[in-house]
């Protein structure tokens, strides 16, 4: 197949692309944005392959988008695309709104009418699979409550929201239109190449510069935690194997509070980068409890019981074993994590492309 990827530089696509690049003979056509978190740096160990190509285009453009499919000719889309702090959403929602609402609907748009025109073979093989988030479902009161694929929408921040309207979005293109769907939604990720500005990258890089670990409220949250290579894999397991019109709920078995997340982290520190920044004796004395955000959901939990019966999936990776290779990654790549941070990455690619139109 050739394989449109939207959001292939940021933290879930590019381990997507990674791993179809790797362990597929699948072609794949990369479209991002580029935007702050987009880092091409992350595709730097495929982005030799004959089966790769990127296209710098935001997902809101269509005039843009319908060339895409016009020159491409993809059998299938993975929609990743999407703004996806919640922080940031709640200082400035309209980005969110912007893209992973317009965006979506501009994108299910040109993927229809693209997917209308193709002869019968190729329009009964094609698939468009839109990867989203189990926060869509609010949060869980009971201990023992799970998410699953039923269960209603609650969302609470301004990224959830708009994430649960692009999920809308797909099903009535499904229901109306007779697009062939798959929706995923999945816990949260962690692993190499993620943003430093989530959880476990940040605690990580303050842990080593000797500087505060923020924890929301007490860090009673609890989240189900999903090694990103794992979810990888779910996807295009889903996309391979996955039934038209369905929905699958993607989790790692693997919930901790945010709390109890920090301070694994920080003993893992003390195991791996015992040389501590000046005036810290212990990784745990940083951690510092700040006000809580508005709207925090508290507990997150997925059942991804589907994903096994159905599809025979599971995830490889326990929430210790890919901590530890999180960590290790991140202890390895400081330069990555610098040039993410600072924008040097971007500044490079602009350089280069300057330089290539002289």
């Amino acid at each position: 197949m050739k394989i449109l990827v939207t959001g292939g530089a940021g933290f879930i696509g590019s381990a997507l692309i990674r791993y179809l690049i790797r362990n597929t003979e699948h072609v794949v056509v990369n479209v991002d944005k580029l935007t702050y978190a987009g880092n091409l740096e992350s595709l730097a160990s495929i982005v030799g392959s004959p089966r790769y190509s990127f296209e710098q285009v935001d997902i809101c453009d269509r005039v843009e988008l319908e060339r895409i499919f016009q020159e491409h000719q993809p059998d299938a889309v993975m929609h990743l695309a999407a703004e996806s702090h919640v922080d940031r959403s709640i200082d400035g929602p309209a980005a969110f709104i912007e893209t992973n609402i317009v965006g979506t609907y501009t994108l299910l748009e040109v993927a229809r009418l693209y997917w209308q025109e193709l002869g019968e073979y190729r329009r009964r093989a094609f698939r468009f699979h839109h990867v989203s988030t189990d926060e869509v479902y609010g949060d869980l009161e009971g201990p023992e409550d799970l998410f699953t694929e039923e269960t209603p929408y609650a969302p609470s921040s301004p990224y959830s929201a708009s994430k649960a309207s692009s999920d809308h979005l797909v099903r009535a293109w499904q229901r109306t239109y007779g697009l062939p769907t798959l929706i995923t939604n999945c816990s949260n990720n962690y692993g190499p190449f993620h943003y430093p500005e989530k959880l476990i990258p940040l605690m990580i890089l303050n842990a080593l510069e000797g500087k505060p670990l923020p924890v929301y409220g007490k860090g009673e949250q609890v989240r189900d935690w999903l090694f990103v290579e794992d979810h990888a894999s779910a996807l295009y397991t889903v996309l391979s194997r996955g039934e038209i019109g369905r929905t699958y709920n993607i989790g790692g078995h693997n919930e901790k509070k945010n709390i109890e997340v920090v301070m694994d982290l920080c003993d893992l520190l003390e195991e791996l980068a015992p040389a501590k920044p000046a005036g810290v004796t212990h990784y745990r004395d940083l951690i510092t409890y700040v006000s809580d955000r508005p709207g925090h959901d508290l507990r997150y939990a997925i059942d991804a019981s589907r994903m096994r019966r159905e599809l025979d999936w599971t995830p490889v990776e326990s929430f210790e074993t890919g901590i530890r290779k999180t960590v290790s990654w991140f202890l390895e790549n400081r330069g990555w994590c610098r040039r993410a941070l600072d924008g040097g990455y971007q500044r490079e690619r602009l350089g280069l492309a300057t330089k290539e139109a002289s």
